[in-house]
């Protein structure tokens, strides 16, 4: 009897568990090659072969992507097998094997889940591609981000599914269990919550694709580029705060926590609710300039005596780009409750205003034709305004004021600038004694005379 016996476990049953493991070598052989035998089959068809059969082309990228993870599913089970046998013939000798098979089960356990999230991995990943593919190939905008996210949304999904499926059966204590469970539950929330960010950016990309803000009439792009980054952040922010408070509420002693501190201390409410006070009201305040829109991203505005443009608005504050590269950062309550230019609100056209001071004796009509043959040789003159006006009558002097029309405030202010200078230097050169300064040296003269 001994004879027939090695290591307290029958002859028989070690050729048993010898077979078992021959056939899982010879299984995993035959997987392997024939799985190799379609990935070259697929591969040397030709394209005009391989199209009308993309399914099939696909199925086949399935099975070679399942090989290695098939393969160690293979592996685990046989030896498992094997090892199973000898422990119940060494039990049936009498041996105590209990803390042999318990370990033999839960490292089974173990591998199972990790084999099973491997192949749900590989196989999210080939849906992904075979999405993106459909994606590439239609001519819908929708499809090119909406194909591609949801591709990214099973490959994160399908491993947590194995999980979620196996984890109820794993031969593990109880408080192992919960653990597990607990891990579980937060690695689902955590998915969740990436792939309601990345919809959110997917959503914010695909508005802001139909519009160009690097175009001089962008009036509409930057009042949808505003309420678009504004909501995007503020519901970022809220995915955030609430997948946050989920994975907490997963431990009870943080959920039976925050339950006793709102019903015990209600007083705390309002005294968080005084405290958070401003910060409320920035938070209303960012919902109100994303729905109201006094200033947009790329608008021109006037702040604290600053001429410049909204670069960014966030939900605290507002980054406004001064002309001469330097940031001005206001809270974004200013511009709710503070006064303010805004040159773009409406249209980004604007006028050019000049001023001139010269004598009574400065002839018009001359002044006027300059004006015009200057604004006509401008490239920066939009041909809408054109204007020449005594705006003022003082002792010595005549107060002219220029206006031109531009399509936006800097080409306004160039052309501001442009015009003042090419006046004055008619004026210097045809009417010189028109000058003020000029003027007011021909009355000393004569005074003293």
């Amino acid at each position: 009897m001994n004879a027939e016996m090695f290591l307290g476990v029958h002859l028989r049953t070690w050729l048993t568990a010898a077979v078992v493991l021959v056939a899982a070598i010879v299984g995993d052989l035959v997987l392997r090659a024939w799985t190799r035998r379609r990935a070259a089959h697929a591969a040397e068809a030709p394209v005009a072969a391989v199209q009308p059969r993309s399914l099939r082309h696909w199925i086949d990228h399935l099975v070679t992507a399942s090989l290695g993870p098939l393969s160690f599913l293979l592996w685990i089970y046989a030896p498992y097998a094997a090892v199973s046998l000898m422990l119940a013939d060494a039990s049936a000798s009498g041996a105590s094997v209990g803390p042999a098979v318990a370990a033999a089960r839960w490292l089974r356990d173990l591998a199972t889940i990790g084999a099973l999230c491997w192949l749900l991995a590989r196989i999210g990943r080939v849906i992904e591609a075979r999405l993106v593919g459909l994606a590439t190939r239609s001519e819908n905008a929708w499809d090119d981000i909406a194909m591609p996210l949801a591709g990214k949304a099973v490959r994160l999904a399908l491993p947590l599914v194995a999980i979620i499926l196996y984890a109820p059966v794993l031969a593990v204590s109880p408080n192992l269990q919960a653990l597990f469970s607990r891990v579980v539950s937060i690695l689902l929330i955590g998915t969740v919550a990436v792939i309601l960010l990345q919809l959110v950016d997917t959503l914010a990309t695909l508005v802001l694709a139909r519009y160009r803000i690097d175009v001089s009439d962008n009036l509409q792009a930057r009042a949808v580029y505003t309420q678009v980054t504004v909501l995007k952040k503020v519901t970022v922010a809220v995915i955030v705060v609430f997948t946050a408070a989920s994975m907490l509420m997963v431990f009870d002693s943080v959920r039976q926590f925050g339950t006793s501190i709102l019903a015990s201390a209600g007083i705390a409410g309002v005294i968080v609710g005084f405290a958070a006070q401003r910060s409320i009201a920035t938070l209303v305040a960012g919902f109100q300039i994303a729905m109201t829109q006094p200033i947009r991203i790329d608008d021109v505005v006037i702040v604290e005596g600053e001429w410049g443009r909204i670069e960014d608005i966030t939900l605290t504050y507002v980054i406004v780009r001064i002309w001469d590269l330097r940031r001005l950062v206001v809270p974004i309550t200013y511009f709710i409750e503070q006064p303010f230019q805004n040159w773009t609100r409406t249209s980004s056209s604007l006028l050019a205003t000049v001023y001139l001071y010269t004598d009574y004796g400065v002839p018009l009509e001359p002044l006027r034709a300059e004006l015009t043959r200057i604004l006509e040789a401008s490239t920066r003159w939009d041909r809408k305004v054109n204007v020449l006006q005594v705006t003022d009558a003082k002792e010595r002097t005549i107060e002219l004021r220029a206006l031109a029309s531009a399509a936006d405030a800097s080409l306004a202010w160039d052309l501001r600038c442009e015009v003042r200078e090419k006046l004055i230097d008619f004026l210097q050169t045809h009417y010189p004694a028109s000058l003020p300064r000029v003027r007011a040296e021909l009355h000393e003269v004569a005074a003293g005379a």
